[in-house]
């Protein structure tokens, strides 16, 4: 018997009619829905009138569930993935039982949707072409500290997740590791009743979070701008793009190029294309 596939579903972040017509056919088709809590995902299936088997998955038996999901899906019967909210795997537990299914043969199907971090990012207001994804960040202060610090001359946008009880600490840090001006967005409870998102320099979201409760009440998506990027850096990328094109347009149309694309002196880049590597 050929293997089921393992269908990696996106389910509503909030608001439950944010699901695919795809995902609400799949769900009520597969033979297993493994779910990080059930009871949740129960809620979501009973709300679109879907009836199906669930399983729990969380990252408490993970490691133990996962290879026997794996011999069921041998075995014929199809698994569908969901989290409690938005993609799996980002945030969430599932690696473990991807990972094994991919080393087992089986197919693992994306069946995408709703993200709080694509969400986030897309009401921010900050640039999105290029950005970093940290998730949480470590619950001691000391820790988040350092790790901020390891991030504040990151030059794309960065987007974090956290929790309702270190909201305002959090903020309180990022202000001093990456700047009291550095602007970023606060979305809090995407896509439910009480959905806020405060914009602008991270000491006066700090501000706002501290001054009102409602502001620290919920899920919470951070996103930060990136730092400026330094003189020295954007030469440095310039230069590295010019040697790239060098075989194909020839020194000073790369230098020309790669000073036009990363705001870097011109001159510098030919002087640096035609010297030692």
């Amino acid at each position: 018997m050929s293997a089921a596939p393992l269908y990696i579903v996106a389910t509503p972040i909030g608001n439950l009619q944010d699901i695919t017509l795809r995902a609400l056919e799949l769900l009520a088709s597969v033979d297993i829905v493994a779910a990080e809590d059930t009871r949740r995902s129960r809620v979501l299936l009973g709300h679109h009138g879907i009836e199906r088997a669930l399983l729990a998955l969380h990252e408490h038996n993970e490691e133990s569930q996962s290879p026997l999901l794996v011999e069921r899906m041998k075995g014929g019967e199809s698994v569908a993935l969901v989290s409690d909210a938005g993609t799996p795997l980002l945030s969430d537990p599932g690696y473990r039982l991807v990972s094994l299914a991919v080393k087992a043969g089986i197919e693992v199907i994306a069946v995408p949707g709703a993200s709080a971090l694509t969400a986030a990012l897309s009401v921010s207001g900050l640039p999105t072409d290029r950005f970093g994804f940290e998730g949480f960040l470590p619950a001691k202060r000391a820790a988040r500290g350092k790790r901020l610090q390891s991030l504040a001359d990151e030059t794309r946008t960065l987007v974090f997740y956290e929790s309702s009880h270190r909201i305002e600490r959090c903020l309180s840090d990022m202000s001093l590791a990456f700047g009291a001006d550095r602007p970023a967005a606060v979305c809090r409870e995407l896509t439910k009743q009480f959905e806020t998102v405060l914009r602008g320099p991270l000491a006066d979201l700090h501000l706002a979070v501290a001054s009102d409760p409602n502001q620290r009440r919920g899920e919470f998506v951070i996103v930060v701008g990136g730092a400026k990027a330094s003189a020295d850096a954007n030469l440095a990328r310039a230069v590295e793009l010019a040697r790239a094109l060098l075989d194909d347009v020839g020194a000073s149309r790369a230098a020309r190029i790669a000073a036009t694309i990363h705001a870097a002196p011109r001159r510098e880049i030919y002087r640096q294309l035609l010297g030692p590597d």
